[in-house]
Formats: C-alpha cells, sequence, structure tokens
C-alpha cells in the first residue's frame, strides 16, 4: 500500500553514508549530461551546471518526494534550442522564468492529480524510449571531433575506450556480490579513474567537453524588452518547456512511487519545479526538470531521503568553485559506463515477458509511445499521443459493449433497460436498438445498469424521443442517476423528457 508522506519527515531514519555517497555519485553522472546538453544547445557549458545545481538544490528541498533528482535535462533543453538561435541566451532566460511560472500554476490550482490518467502501456513505452535514449546517447562518447568532424574512435584510442566502459560495466555488476556498503557506481568510477591517472592512459575525460570552472550563479536579469511582443515571442517556447518539463517530472515521480512503495505530492513538485526554473531564468540557468537516469542512479546507490540530492547539488556548486582541476580528469569511459548501466535497468524487461498477456491494442500503444520517444526525442508529445490512442481505443471498446434487454409487462408497457455507458462512441449502436414503428404507446428505457456521459447522448436522447413523439408514441426515463439527471437538466433548453421516478 503507498503511503503519504508530511512536508518534511522528521521521523524518518536517514541512513548518512549511503545518502552521502549516493549524492557524490549523481554529481558524478549528472555533470557531463548537464554539460553535453548545454553545448548541444549552443548555451556557455556553465549554464548547463548552474542549471544542475539550481535544479537540483530546489527540488530535493521543496520537491514533492525524497529520491527524486532534478537537473539541467535534455528534454526541456530541446525545446528552447530555436529560441536560442533565433534570439539569443536572454530571451532563453526569460522563456525559462516564465515556463517557471506556468509550472507554479498548474500546481496551485492542483492540475497535477491528471498525470494519473497516463495508462500502464503508455508508462512501460515512455520508460522504455527513454532506456534506449538514454543508451544510444552513451555511443556519442565513442565519436571524436577530427578536421573539424565527428568522426567514430579507431584503433587503439576504440580498444581504450572500450575496455574502460566493460570494465565500469563489469564492477557496478560485480560488487553488489561482495558488499552494497557503498555505491558500485561511485566505486567504478574511482577505480577507472585511479587507473587512468597512475598508467597515463591516453583517453577522453571530462575536459574535453567542456571546462566546468567558474564562480557562483550570478544574478541576471533577462536583457530583453518588456512588452507584449516579446511576450508572443518567448510565451510558447514557456508553455512547451512547462509542459515537457512537468509530464517527464511527473511520470519519473510515479516511478519512484512504485519503486519505493510511497506516495509523492504531485502538486508540491509542479511548484517546486517551477520555483528552479524562475531561479534559472535569473541565475544563468538553462531550466531542467526531473532526470529519470539520474534517479535511478539515486535509487540504485540505496537513497531514499532528501539529502542524496542536496549533497548532489552542492557537490556540483563546490567542483565549479575548487574542483573543477581534478574532475576535468575524470574518464568519460567511466561516466559512460554507469549511464550505459542506468539505461539497462531502466528498460522495463518485464514488459517482453508479458507482451504475449497484454491486449493487441495495449502492445501498440506501448510500442508506439517508445518509437516517438526515440524518434522524436519529445517525452511529451509521445506520452500524449499515447494517451490519445488509449483513450480511443478504451472509446471503442466501450461503444461496442451497450446492450439492451427489451420486454413488455402486463400493461403493455414496453421496456428497454440499458447496459453500458451511453456516449458519443455507443450512440449509433443505441439508436439501433429501438423498433419505433413496432412498439406500443408507451415506451420505458430503463438506465439502472448505465447512465448518459456526455452531450452526444443527450442529443441522441432528444432524436430517440422525437422520433416516438413523431409516431405518437410516449418515452419515459427511469432509474437515471443523479449526474444523468443533472445533465439533463443543464440541457433542459435542448431536450424535454419524461423522467419516471423510481
Amino acid at each position: 500500500m503507498l503511503t503519504s508522506k508530511p512536508f518534511f519527515d522528521f521521523s524518518q531514519k536517514v541512513d548518512y553514508k549511503t545518502e552521502i555517497l549516493a549524492g557524490l555519485t549523481v554529481a558524478m553522472t549528472m555533470m557531463p549530461e548537464s554539460l553535453s546538453f548545454a553545448i548541444l544547445a549552443g548555451f556557455p557549458p556553465l549554464v548547463g551546471l548552474y542549471a544542475a545545481f539550481i535544479m537540483g538544490l530546489v527540488t530535493s528541498i521543496f520537491g514533492g518526494r525524497p529520491g527524486l533528482i532534478s537537473g539541467g535535462a535534455g528534454a526541456v533543453v530541446v525545446v528552447l534550442i530555436a529560441l536560442m538561435k533565433s534570439h539569443g541566451i536572454e530571451y532563453v532566460f526569460a522563456a525559462v522564468a516564465l515556463g517557471g511560472v506556468i509550472q507554479i500554476i498548474v500546481g496551485l490550482f492542483k492540475l497535477g492529480k491528471f498525470i494519473r490518467l497516463v495508462p500502464q502501456p503508455v508508462m512501460y513505452g515512455f520508460v522504455n524510449g527513454l532506456a534506449v535514449i538514454i543508451f544510444m546517447a552513451q555511443l556519442e562518447q565513442f565519436k571524436i571531433v577530427a578536421n573539424g568532424q565527428l568522426t567514430w574512435l579507431t584503433g587503439t584510442p576504440l580498444m581504450i575506450m572500450g575496455g574502460l566502459v566493460a570494465l565500469t560495466i563489469a564492477i557496478v555488476l560485480i560488487l553488489p556480490r561482495f558488499t552494497k556498503a557503498v555505491p558500485p557506481s561511485l566505486i567504478a568510477i574511482i577505480v577507472v579513474f585511479m587507473i587512468v591517472l597512475v598508467f597515463h592512459i591516453d583517453t577522453k575525460t571530462v575536459r574535453d567537453i567542456a571546462s566546468v570552472s567558474g564562480g557562483f550563479p550570478p544574478f541576471h536579469i533577462p536583457q530583453i524588452p518588456f512588452n507584449i511582443g516579446t511576450l508572443q515571442i518567448i510565451f510558447p517556447y514557456a508553455l512547451i518547456m512547462a509542459g515537457v518539463g512537468l509530464t517527464e517530472g511527473l511520470l519519473t515521480l510515479n516511478l519512484v512511487d512504485e519503486i519505493t512503495s510511497t506516495r509523492g505530492d504531485s502538486n508540491r513538485e509542479c511548484i517546486a519545479q517551477g520555483s528552479a526554473n524562475i531561479l534559472n531564468g535569473f541565475f544563468f540557468g538553462m531550466g531542467g526538470c526531473p532526470m529519470i537516469a539520474q534517479t535511478f542512479v539515486n535509487l540504485n546507490a540505496g537513497a531514499r531521503a532528501r539529502l542524496s540530492g542536496i549533497i548532489a547539488s552542492l557537490t556540483i556548486l563546490l567542483i565549479i568553485l575548487f574542483g573543477a582541476p581534478i574532475i576535468e580528469r575524470v574518464p568519460m569511459a567511466a561516466l559512460t559506463g554507469v549511464m550505459i548501466m542506468v539505461a539497462v535497468g531502466t528498460f522495463e524487461w518485464v514488459s517482453f515477458k508479458i507482451i504475449n498477456k497484454m491486449p493487441k491494442q495495449d502492445v501498440f500503444v506501448g510500442i508506439s509511445v517508445a518509437a516517438i520517444t526515440v524518434w522524436l526525442h519529445n517525452l511529451a508529445l509521445a506520452v500524449l499521443i499515447g494517451v490519445i490512442i488509449s483513450a480511443l481505443v478504451f472509446a471503442w471498446e466501450s461503444a461496442k459493449r451497450i446492450r439492451a434487454k427489451r420486454y413488455i409487462d402486463e400493461s403493455g408497457v414496453k421496456h428497454y433497460e440499458i447496459y453500458g455507458p451511453l456516449f458519443f462512441g455507443s450512440v449509433t449502436t443505441f439508436t439501433e436498438k429501438f423498433d419505433i414503428a413496432g412498439d406500443p404507446a408507451q415506451v420505458v428505457i430503463d438506465f439502472k445498469d448505465s447512465r448518459i456521459a456526455d452531450m452526444s447522448a443527450i442529443e441522441a436522447l432528444n432524436k430517440i424521443t422525437d422520433r416516438y413523439n413523431k409516431a405518437g408514441k410516449t418515452l419515459h426515463l427511469r432509474n437515471l442517476g443523479q449526474d444523468s439527471k443533472l445533465l439533463l437538466k443543464n440541457a433542459s433548453d435542448v431536450i424535454a423528457v419524461n423522467i419516471i421516478e423510481s
């Protein structure tokens, strides 16, 4: 059973060693990813690290649940690339801050609960697609810039990179068999780092991505014109960014709920995420949202409290301020190996076991969501399409289930007992159930096992009533639920029916 946690649960026993080590591991895996996405979007590299620090710290303290890790996520950054190219980074900062305001509004109006409408096949597709994206992103580390072009490693550099990645994966797999006192990912990073350092192995390091040295995030008001024209430019980007961030974040929150058998607060997460993005807009951050890969790194390391996220964020800040010379020498092979294992752990392998037991439409939805996620790298769009397909399939299946039992009582009244909901998808089948020409003068439609769901249902009843009236016959409705009566009352200007109170 899922249980709710208060905002700060001081009764929760915190394993400080596990939380600190998990936080350090998360920081090591978050930095190269944030740097990579910042460079991809054309931002200064530190903009990505500032986002990782701000997002991680604010959401770890004030977010909807412990264990969730936020940072400068690629899903959000991808939305802002076009704005960066067309108007520059100042407009990006403004869009990030406005996106944060939108996310806070969603949280204040308690709209985060609608994430529960996402069906399980969509969740499977989302997670599996994301796992493939994480894995494919690691293949980029096997490339190098040569003569101004990005090419695959070959020869000795490829062998070294592959060997170090394989060693990292082996440590992550084997170490837990001997001890679980420390996160295997952190040990793998340290071991590979020391091997490269001691034997002077020439391989790709964090320094090859970008410099991570800098100062504290400076306060900065976006230098843009404050007018309607600017709002028209940034609002579409802010809206999409807010939607993408909330979708990925709340889906990740649901996954953590399942793993930890606790329940997070989706609305509080929306507010925390929005607040962090507002700060990003005014402190040189590129914006972000919860990161499923780093969240799994955190959970796999044994973290279950807020402390690990705080430690990860502060570690990133300390590295920016003081530790850059050391961190820049960490081999990318170690981080790549850790992230490959995260991808393997993220993938819902159980979906292969149950694929033959799932309805065909659910299999189609899951595969479609995964394919769209991988193809477009747009998690929000993939989930939205999956939900729409699932809703249409549900509507179609429900439409086929409407039935009618017919009989004539001792008074000569024809009864139609309706089974199944009457809504836009079932009105055609519903209408075909009636024999208006052959029915007696009095007809009763019994809704004891049915309900009137929407305007299409009301219009169908209106047409049936009108056809019976033209035939000189009277139609009565019986056993309507309160919600159905309310719909008919609100539509009284459109339809006038005889309701029999039972």
